[in-house]
């Protein structure tokens, strides 16, 4: 099991905990309240910064419900947060823009993480041709 040390930035939210059975992902909260007005950006903080183990960095996403409660969508899709973001002050925040007239409040969850190891060293080797069968073109799965 992998250790991640972590620096709590706010009393006012709960401690994160890993809820085995359901899924991998582990919440996070706002720390602060946040309003926003339709077509504005924020940078929400999630009132914690963490260690994370050489080689890893956490995605941060939406929950599944955030644009149905908040009406804010993360305009990157998804965050990374390498290891090397990991002073006691790099707090966690996440990009979000407001479709509609929004309040989120101190606590509410608002996204989700997982630790993902870094993808291995690659190397290109440039060919004239592929192996693989042509598909068809981006985007013509399942068609005839």
């Amino acid at each position: 099991m992998k250790e991640i040390k972590i620096r709590y930035l706010s009393k006012e939210i709960d401690k994160l905990c890993y809820i085995d059975g359901k899924s991998d992902w582990i919440d996070l909260r706002c720390a602060r309240r946040t309003e926003l007005k339709a077509g504005e950006f924020a940078l929400i903080p999630l009132g914690v910064a963490m260690q994370l183990p050489e080689g890893y960095e956490a995605h941060l996403m939406p929950r599944s419900s955030t644009f149905k409660t908040w009406g804010v969508i993360q305009p990157n899709s998804m965050g990374i947060i390498d290891n090397s973001y990991c002073g006691s002050n790099d707090e966690w925040k996440m990009q979000v823009y407001a479709l509609r007239d929004t309040v989120i409040e101190v606590n509410d969850r608002i996204a989700q993480f997982r630790i993902m190891e870094n993808q291995p060293k690659l190397r290109f080797t440039e060919c004239e041709e592929l192996e693989g069968k042509d598909r068809g073109g981006f985007g013509s799965t399942g068609k005839a």
